[in-house]
């Protein structure tokens, strides 16, 4: 259940990550491309398999999502996407200070 709530953490730091090297002129095109497409799925109506489906209706937003954004991080240059999780990480830590608890860091280390 640890590993679960560690990997939760990780998923919504790499996504706002992601949304900060998208704003980045260094990062190519494609990457912005594709995390435009992710993120218009979302947001669209239209599901490759539609929602009042049980279970797998939701089923496809909670993978495919989560892979267009991990598929757009890996097409991030290295560095580029190392500098903004920083940014991520730094922000999260703050914000969770000026809220009084720990957030669930490891302290930037990891």
């Amino acid at each position: 259940m640890e590993r679960l709530r560690r990997r939760v953490r990780e998923l919504r730091s790499d996504g706002y990550a992601v949304y900060l090297a998208m704003r980045d002129p260094r990062v190519p095109w494609f990457a912005k491309a594709l995390l435009a497409a992710v993120a218009l799925y979302a947001v669209s109506p239209i599901d490759l398999i539609p929602d009042f489906i049980p279970v797998l209706g939701l089923l496809d937003d909670l993978v495919i999502i989560p892979l267009g954004i991990a598929l757009a991080a890996r097409l991030i240059p290295r560095d580029i996407m190392e500098e903004h999780r920083r940014s991520a990480r730094e922000l999260f830590v703050s914000r969770a200070r000026a809220r009084g608890c720990d957030g669930g860091t490891d302290g930037g280390q990891g």
